[in-house]
């Protein structure tokens, strides 16, 4: 039995601390105790504080939303950092800046721990079944030494090189699902304007050679847009700014997440912010709404 640690317990979390319980004593805490309830009866064991938790556990896992809920867990006198273990492992799973990890795993070597950061892509369903993909940047000794315990959460795990890596590899995944979800919306939107049944239309072009994974598992989102996100505009928006602030800095052209960045800031000024990204063919039929017809 591993002691296991898991700080960040929402829509992503949960279900990944959930798979970790199995064989495994697994510490917990969340900003809202609340979203913890399910774990805690099936047998997660709540602390306060982020601090409590890295200070009771062999490896310590978190996934947050941003940079700035990243520094509010492990820095201060209740932080991951102040509780970490000498030779312990952290695996950070949260989709931040590269920089930010960087700088965050050079003060977890400080400390006389190790990190990696272990972004995943896929959403709830995936991280529910245990199918996610996962991409590890850090020393390659402790990537091996957590493999199994990644091996539980995902079903491709892959070792890219050091520190920030993976999160850079994730980044770089999250312009094609952005641009893939954007083009499906405007050709679906093309054929429902054009008088074609916009169901017909999307299982045509799912069964068609643009019928990614991906795109087969939204397609009927996007017709029908649940009210709870696997993966919302606001987050997803995050992600393509923090890869465009990449690019900048590596001379990297991106015409199409720069064409996205401009779609998500629409999206999120019509309310959708909270809406799974497979509501950009909504948001799309409403500016043509709101177009003046030709004449």
């Amino acid at each position: 039995m591993t002691t296991i640690g898991f700080i960040g317990l929402g829509a992503m979390g949960a279900p990944l601390a959930g798979r970790l319980l199995d064989g495994n004593r697994v510490y917990g805490t969340n900003r809202t105790q609340a979203k913890a309830t399910a774990l805690i009866e099936q047998g997660l064991i709540w602390r306060n504080t982020p601090r409590e938790v890295a200070a009771a556990s062999d490896v310590v896992f978190s996934m947050v939303t941003d940079d700035t809920a990243l520094a509010a867990i492990t820095g201060g006198d209740d932080g991951i950092l102040a509780g970490l273990r000498s030779g312990a492992v952290y695996v950070e799973m949260s989709t931040v800046s590269p920089r930010a990890s960087r700088e965050l795993a050079a003060r977890v070597r400080a400390a006389g721990a190790t990190m990696i950061d272990a972004p995943v892509s896929g959403s709830v369903p995936a991280a529910e079944s245990g199918t996610l993909t996962i991409m590890v940047g850090g020393p390659e000794s402790t990537f091996h030494t957590v493999e199994p315990m990644l091996s539980t959460l995902g079903s491709a795990i892959t070792h890219v090189g050091g520190n920030g890596k993976g999160l850079l590899l994730k980044l770089a995944i999250n312009i094609s699902l952005a641009a893939q979800m954007l083009a499906f919306s405007e050709g679906l939107l093309l054929a429902k304007h054009g008088g074609i049944d916009p169901e017909l239309a999307s299982r045509a072009m799912t069964a068609s050679a643009i019928g990614s994974p991906m795109l087969k598992v939204r397609a009927p989102l996007a017709l029908d847009l649940p009210e709870h996100a696997w993966f919302d505009m606001r987050l997803m928006h995050k992600d393509i700014r923090l890869a465009l602030t990449a690019a900048r800095a590596s001379n990297v052209p991106l015409p199409t997440a720069t064409t996205a960045d401009a779609m998500l800031s629409r999206a999120e000024k019509l309310g959708y912010a909270h809406r799974d990204i497979a509501g950009l063919f909504q948001v799309l039929d409403r500016l043509a709404d709101a177009e003046p017809k030709a004449a």
